[in-house]
């Protein structure tokens, strides 16, 4: 028994090594790839399930629910409510084939220590009024505060015990968050990003993670924005021209039926 050799590694670590009293194997070998084709732009694609996270972007009350801070402000919030209904969908069937989902919300510390004054300044312009931190009109929730119900995912969507959740603070996912590393942990190659807002935080938590090497594949009907058209338009388009592909939750679902 001293020399049986136990795992190391995180469970759905695509890497990891074996461990005895007197060894230690860094050779184990890699889990055999699961190929899924999806029809996609520019190109149709082939990824690796087994190899593949889904990133959830800010799919939360402050952007999406009634009440919330965007609501607050007099804007319409209902545009960013439109990924809900596909993600209900695809969610669960893409935890099925074991793909990881990991929660990305932006959540501020209560004393916004980590939040510099430009930060600040994006959201509140002139120095007053409802911004980062500060108590909504209705429920006093502090807008985008960690752990507050600003912050909270709309309860639309459900989060699996398994799931992965990862605070931000800035547009970016990666910027200054565990992100990059849950990803290489888990030996993922390619991310499938969905959420709000489609021109802000999900493309440039795309962008991010196309310079850091991954594969990236936006699931277009799963993203929404409350900017206008052309910022989408945008958007998809350098995402096709420079930063990956573009699929949507039909073509994923199809896929994984075959």
């Amino acid at each position: 028994m001293a020399n049986k050799m136990n795992p190391l590694g995180a469970p759905r670590a695509g890497y990891s090594w074996a461990a005895s009293a007197r060894e230690i194997d860094m050779a184990t070998p890699a889990a055999k790839p699961k190929p899924l084709r999806i029809a996609a732009q520019p190109q149709n694609i082939t990824i690796d399930l087994r190899r593949t996270a889904m990133i959830v972007i800010d799919m939360q009350n402050d952007f999406c629910a009634k009440g919330g801070w965007v609501d607050s402000l007099g804007l319409d919030y209902t545009p960013d409510r439109k990924p809900i209904a596909p993600l209900q969908k695809l969610l669960p069937t893409l935890r099925k084939a074991g793909v990881p989902i990991i929660w990305v919300n932006w959540g501020n510390r209560p004393d916004l220590a980590n939040m510099p004054p430009n930060q600040i300044h994006l959201y509140k312009p002139s120095g007053v009024g409802v911004g980062l931190g500060d108590p909504l009109p209705g429920s006093g929730a502090a807008v985008l505060q960690k752990d507050s119900w600003a912050a909270a995912v709309v309860d639309e969507l459900e989060q699996a015990p398994e799931d992965i959740k990862v605070d931000k603070h800035r547009i970016s996912g990666f910027w200054d968050t565990p992100l990059d590393s849950i990803l290489r942990n888990l030996g993922i190659r390619t991310a499938l990003f969905c959420g709000v807002n489609t021109d802000q935080c999900v493309l440039h938590s795309l962008t991010d993670a196309n310079f850091l090497g991954y594969g990236c594949v936006l699931v277009e009907d799963c993203c929404a924005t409350t900017s206008p058209d052309f910022c989408t338009e945008a958007a998809v388009w350098n995402v096709k021209k420079c930063f990956g592909f573009v699929t949507d939750s039909g073509k994923v679902l199809r896929a994984l039926k075959k």
